[in-house]
């Protein structure tokens, strides 16, 4: 065996090879593993050339995939205000000043993550105390719980949001004794002056992205299922896919809406897109979920099914005769049964993919039989299935008998079932780690908790399987592609609890150092 370019000694490799579950050394050559074994085995493949890297004890873990993300999206919200470092309001409102020194005039400052309950004052800012912070720029600055935000009178005049502005449905406009809007808006209100924004040019989505990537891989993911929301958005991720400008390994996925728009003759082959999801449903937490039965609370509100039963099986062929893989999103009961139906007809053309359901959030007995029966994957966010409990409240809203069985991911995997795991980011957080501990800490339906071992297993060996690179990654094997996080501590043999404060030390890519943390 020829010497290796790089080998990484005295470690904790916990590699998900069940024949070879440990080791202490990873021998690479280019960008493959030439090799797995022992400190003593390895050190034979070191010579002059060769770099070592003394883990000190430190895990190996295969390389993070993240099958859920929004690249562009979150490049956008990492040049927007992190407001959870505030402790105070007034720290809250010298960020925000910050910001507006550094911010044009005019152009929109935005910011994420406060919460009053976090204040030493327990109140949130006024729409005057923004207006006094940032006088000549327009702010929205969202809650820590999403739906919620508070913004400025610039950013209402902008949005068209008055005295006269009644609340849309399922939002709230809130008003003051004189019945003018204070700034504070929830829910679908919150769409109101978000559709204000302008949408970014291509050159700032190009940068937004280009710092995206690079947040991504210091969490040591080293792929990632990259969800285009727009075509501009496609085009940027084809522009970094084609350019090599990332070391990312990047799974392309277009919206259904963006699929449709593709001009016919498009041959989708030499255009990097892997796969097309498609919204079969809304969401829980907005109660556009299709089920079966009606949400707890609202009589005769069974959400929506977006498209027919022929509607769904005439495009997910289409895409299915595109070679693409097909991705359903379906959350409600109904959903997820149109959604199988979908997918059991299609035809037997072959297809180089797996195809999966986004979320299939609420299933029974009957649901699971037929995923099984099917061996279709189901892609969830574990952050998002701790929201639809914590957040959302979904025993008050299904009921129990229902919500037992929401995300019931033990079962799933009881089963045989094949399923990984995402981040939704920026919507939830990025950390793969933060995910694995949503699972194995789960409150609602302790019975559903998975180990770590099988958190570990959605964010790798399963997610190389759901686009059929289970010979390429995935595990730390021989011959495998040299994608790999060093870690700070074995997710395996700490409390489950201390998982948050696990940091990824490096990240490997193809065999290259693609991200080291900086020595403290």
């Amino acid at each position: 065996m020829a010497n290796a370019d790089l080998v990484l000694i005295n470690g904790n490799i916990l590699t998900m090879n069940p024949a070879q579950p440990h080791a202490e050394a990873v021998a690479i050559t280019d960008d493959r593993i030439a090799k797995v074994d022992s400190n003593a085995e390895i050190k034979k493949l070191v010579d002059k050339n060769t770099k070592t890297l003394d883990l000190r004890g430190k895990t190996v873990v295969p390389g993070f995939t993240d099958t859920h993300i929004h690249v562009a999206d979150f490049g956008r919200t990492l040049q927007w205000i992190d407001c959870k470092q505030a402790n105070s309001l007034q720290a809250l409102l010298a960020l925000v000043r910050e910001k507006a020194t550094k911010t044009a005039k005019n152009k929109w400052i935005l910011g994420s993550g406060w919460n009053q309950e976090n204040f030493a004052e327990k109140h949130a800012p006024t729409r005057q105390e923004l207006d006094d912070a940032a006088p000549d720029n327009p702010i929205i600055l969202y809650h820590q719980l999403g739906r919620m935000c508070i913004v400025n009178t610039k950013a209402l005049r902008l949005a068209g949001i008055s005295k006269a502005t009644a609340s849309p449905k399922d939002g709230v406009i809130e008003k003051d004794a004189m019945g003018g809007p204070t700034g504070i808006l929830e829910g679908n209100a919150t769409d109101l002056v978000w559709n204000a924004v302008p949408q970014p040019t291509e050159p700032e989505t190009l940068e937004a992205a280009k710092g995206a990537c690079a947040k991504i891989v210091e969490a040591g993911i080293t792929s990632i299922h990259w969800i285009a929301l727009s075509e501009t958005e496609l085009a940027i991720a084809q522009k970094l896919i084609r350019g090599g400008d990332v070391p990312l390994r990047i799974f392309l996925i277009i919206t259904d809406e963006v699929y449709e728009n593709l001009p016919e003759q498009t041959d989708l082959t030499n255009r990097n897109i892997d796969g097309v999801v498609v919204f079969s449903d809304g969401y829980l937490a907005s109660q556009t979920a299709a089920l079966n039965k009606s949400y707890v609370g609202d009589p005769g509100n069974r959400g929506q099914l977006l498209y027919t039963q022929e509607e769904l099986e005439r495009l997910t062929a289409k895409i299915h005769k595109a070679n693409l893989q097909v991705i359903i999103h379906a959350m409600g009961d109904k959903a997820v049964e149109a959604a199988l139906k979908a997918l059991q007809s299609l035809p037997n053309a072959p297809n180089k993919h797996r195809h999966r359901l986004e979320q299939a959030a609420l299933l029974n007995r009957q649901l699971i039989t037929c995923l099984k029966k099917l061996k279709h994957i189901v892609s969830i966010q574990p952050k998002v299935v701790e929201s639809e409990f914590n957040t959302w409240a979904a025993n008050e809203h299904l009921g129990h008998e229902r919500a037992r069985m929401l995300f019931p991911l033990k079962t799933l995997l009881r089963q045989g079932l094949r399923v990984v795991a995402g981040s939704d980011c920026p919507m939830e957080p990025l950390n793969p780690l933060l995910g694995i501990q949503s699972l194995v800490t789960r409150k609602p339906y302790p019975e559903e908790r998975l180990t770590v071992e099988e958190a570990l297993r959605l964010y790798t060996v399963d997610a190389a399987y759901a686009t059929q690179e289970e010979t390429e990654k995935g595990s730390i094997e021989d011959g495998k592609l040299a994608d790999l996080s060093i870690i700070s501590e074995d997710p395996t043999a700490i409390p489950p609890e201390n998982l948050v404060g696990v940091e990824v030390e490096v990240t490997i890519i193809g065999g290259k150092v693609a991200y080291q943390k900086a020595p403290t």
